[in-house]
């Protein structure tokens, strides 16, 4: 079993207690001022037949041969931001009853919704911040695996300051930011001390994106670092602001990240679902890269079903917003590396940042 039953309310509380280390997700901290949602979507709901194997013995889910049973159904849980965009595509086709799979989706506004789920078995896949699934991980003693990476980083500089116009010009400044003692700062730091402005940057933290929005709409020459798609809308509110800083870029540049990425969001499923439902799960993941691939060849119709979810409310805006969220799907020993090395950051500068200790081998699931 995943987690013994006598042990899952015992857990389910420990995760409640990690918020503060799960906000790496910019569609997170957003969303903090605003009401939980969920959003289920069954396919079972429209079109029962659609699960059923065709005469040929070929599987239709998303140009996958892995055959899947008729019952199979997989709860799937995501953030409201980044790493739910890159499932739009797929919820869409699940509520028409277009895929092989029974999904049932949930969206909701705090990692710690979605990870207490995972934990006590009521969730089978979750698209969460990267820290916390290795957090997770060693909660668990290794209950969960990484399947993909799903979202890369989401921060971004913004300011309406024409002094600034690179990291460099930072110095003596004050910037405003979310994610007090999560990854944001950690990235933030870490980009600060490669580039020598550790200490030399004042660091201002605030509980939600929009008070920073208040302050910078009151002060025109004000400078931020802001997670995606708050950051794209605040420049879409105030035409003062301009964006002057991609973190993505800065992560890269630093020597002593490299074979790593700045990520943002991971996919995990519960190991005991990989190995009970293995067919089920290889074609969730087909079905999320096809997800993934949809959002790049098909913006419009994408920024509409963001729209459509509740994600950001205006299409406008989410089509604005899409290029800058780094939707991905990155598997196998690629997202090893990557993953891996960004942890091995986190750990160099708060081990609790990823449970205490880096996770083992095992945690980077490379399903075939």
């Amino acid at each position: 079993m995943f987690i013994k039953r006598f042990m899952g309310t015992m857990l389910a509380a420990a995760v409640f207690g990690l918020t503060l280390t799960a906000c790496s997700t910019g569609a997170a901290e957003e969303s903090k001022t605003q009401e939980s949602v969920e959003t289920s979507v069954s396919a079972s709901e429209t079109e029962e037949s659609s699960a059923s194997e065709p005469e040929t013995g070929e599987s239709t889910a998303s140009d996958n041969e892995t055959e899947v049973s008729d019952n199979s159904k997989l709860r799937v849980g995501s953030l409201k931001g980044p790493t739910t965009i890159g499932l739009v595509n797929l919820m869409e086709k699940a509520e028409a009853g277009e895929t092989d799979i029974d999904y049932e989706f949930t969206m909701a506004t705090t990692a710690d919704e979605i990870s207490a789920k995972l934990v006590s078995g009521d969730m089978d896949i979750a698209l969460i911040p990267a820290n916390l699934a290795s957090v997770l991980y060693n909660k668990t003693e290794g209950g969960v695996s990484v399947t993909d990476i799903n979202t890369l980083g989401v921060l971004y500089g913004v300011t309406g300051d024409e002094s600034v116009q690179s990291l460099q010009d930072l110095e003596g400044k004050t910037v405003y930011m979310t994610g007090q003692g999560s990854t944001p700062e950690f990235a933030f730091n870490y980009i600060l001390s490669e580039n020598g402005l550790s200490g030399k940057v004042n660091i201002e933290f605030k509980n939600e994106a929009t008070e920073i929005a208040a302050l910078l709409k009151a002060d025109p020459t004000g400078t931020a670092v802001l997670p995606q798609p708050f950051a794209t809308v605040c420049l879409k509110q105030n035409e003062n602001l301009r964006e002057f800083l991609d973190l993505n870029e800065e992560w890269d540049k630093c020597e002593s990240s490299e074979g790593s990425q700045l990520v943002t969001g991971v996919t995990v499923v519960r190991n005991d679902l990989l190995k009970e439902q293995g067919d089920a799960i290889k074609a969730f993941m087909a079905d999320h890269e096809a997800s993934v691939k949809m959002t790049e060849e098909d913006p419009d119709h994408t920024s509409e079903l963001v729209a459509k979810y509740g994600i950001i409310e205006k299409a406008p805006i989410a089509k604005a917003a899409l290029g800058k969220c780094n939707i991905v799907c990155i598997s196998g020993e690629e997202m090893k590396t990557a993953l891996s090395g960004y942890l091995n950051v986190l750990f160099e500068a708060n081990p609790q940042s990823v449970g205490g200790e880096l996770p083992g081998d095992d945690f980077y699931a490379v399903v075939e």
